[in-house]
């Protein structure tokens, strides 16, 4: 059975179509600056690449010409080859704790928490109206990001406001990241050699967007994003936890909206607001090896805060097997790693210095005398979008 995973954005989308249930990637590429010019339509498959820069006005546009590059590159030999697609949906509010067929009355509640998701889910809608046009009788899937986290009980869920609010206006904490930290934990279930219900997992999806999730039994009790992504640990542009009367005196001090003030909470802090430079990981560490001390200072203060977030979900576990790295910081930056398990050793945990040199590849990066193992996990939330699509299709 051959499924389309697709994950669209507001001028991308991204698409891996697998072999079903082996898991084998059979192509997948990026359609990139869709709406703007000189739009590059990038695509790998077997051990060839295919890229292409030309304008794509839009997302059906994009659509259409991937499905005609599937034929014209002998991929498929037919479209009716394609038996289901998945797709990402960011939020999906607290209707859907799970996977669902989309339907029309599915559409109309994802638009309905799009205020929730504004910079998301209508992209998502975008790339899920695309598809449909183009493939109308291929049955299609949403898999949300916050679905996961639907099993936390309202201790864990709730902010401590006025309760109109989430009565009137949903305000909660959600969580994100969700198909990723259920991949991890199924992957860490295997690795220890447990049945995933005898598990007690701390995950830590590091990638410019960032979060935590303490899951027992393979479920979600706690994670670190909130009622939107900016909450939790500091990431590439997103400040993290912060006192929120800072945006009021910001919005005073600077003359500024408070759009304006969250914008730069979202896209000018993290990495980029501490270093003054870059939000990309490498840069930083590359900049603390020249002694650059803002750089420093960005990286000692994300590993500080995840493990505080460790240590905060210890004790909601009451124990824990193994802490977890994934996503692209957490499974290509040895040194951020190495400083996260240099402030939880508390914990008993022992990284081995060699081990932890590797990346991007599925192992264990302690040392047996480590009370909890810990663990390079690469995430693959394509493969778990389309194990959805193929269980409801």
């Amino acid at each position: 059975m051959k499924i389309m995973a697709v994950n669209a954005g507001s001028s991308s989308l991204k698409f891996k179509l697998l072999d079903m249930p082996n898991e084998k990637v059979i192509v997948s590429g990026i359609v990139e600056r869709i709406g703007i010019i000189d739009s590059v339509f990038s695509i790998k498959y077997s051990d060839k690449k295919f890229k292409e820069i030309l304008d794509i006005p839009t997302h059906k546009v994009a659509v259409d010409m991937l499905l005609k590059k599937l034929v014209d590159l002998n991929i498929v030999n037919s479209l009716d080859e394609i038996e289901g697609i998945g797709h990402r949906v960011v939020h999906g509010g607290e209707k859907f704790s799970n996977s669902v067929i989309i339907t029309k009355e599915v559409l109309d509640v994802i638009e309905e928490v799009s205020h929730l998701a504004p910079l998301h889910n209508p992209a998502n809608l975008t790339g899920i109206y695309a598809f449909q046009e183009a493939l109308p009788k291929i049955p299609a899937v949403a898999v949300f990001d916050t679905a996961f986290h639907q099993t936390m009980n309202p201790i864990a869920y709730m902010y401590s406001v006025p309760y109109e609010w989430y009565v009137k206006y949903g305000v909660r904490k959600y969580g994100f990241h969700g198909t990723s930290h259920k991949y991890v934990s199924q992957r860490a279930a295997i690795m220890l050699g447990k049945n995933i219900e005898d598990t007690k997992l701390i995950v830590c999806h590091i990638g410019n967007g960032a979060s935590l999730c303490a899951v027992d039994g393979g479920k979600s009790v706690d994670t670190s994003m909130g009622f939107t992504p900016l909450a939790g640990i500091p990431m590439g542009t997103r400040s993290g936890d912060i006192d929120p009367a800072i945006v009021q005196f910001i919005s005073e001090k600077e003359n500024k909206t408070l759009d304006e003030v969250i914008n730069e909470l979202n896209k000018k802090s993290g990495y980029l607001g501490l270093s003054g430079f870059s939000s990309d990981s490498r840069d930083l560490w590359d900049a603390v090896s020249r002694g650059d001390e803002k750089s420093i200072l960005a990286v000692k203060k994300q590993a500080k805060i995840i493990a505080d977030y460790i240590g905060a979900y210890y004790l909601t576990l009451g124990s824990c097997d193994a802490i977890c790295f994934t996503a692209g910081i957490g499974e290509n930056a040895s040194e951020t790693r190495k400083l996260v398990a240099n402030n939880i050793k508390a914990l008993g945990t022992v990284l081995d210095p060699k081990k932890n040199m590797h990346q991007s590849e599925e192992m264990v990066i302690s040392k047996k005398r480590s009370r909890i193992k810990l663990l390079m996990i690469p995430t693959n939330e394509e493969v778990m979008i389309a194990r959805d699509t193929m269980r409801l299709i």
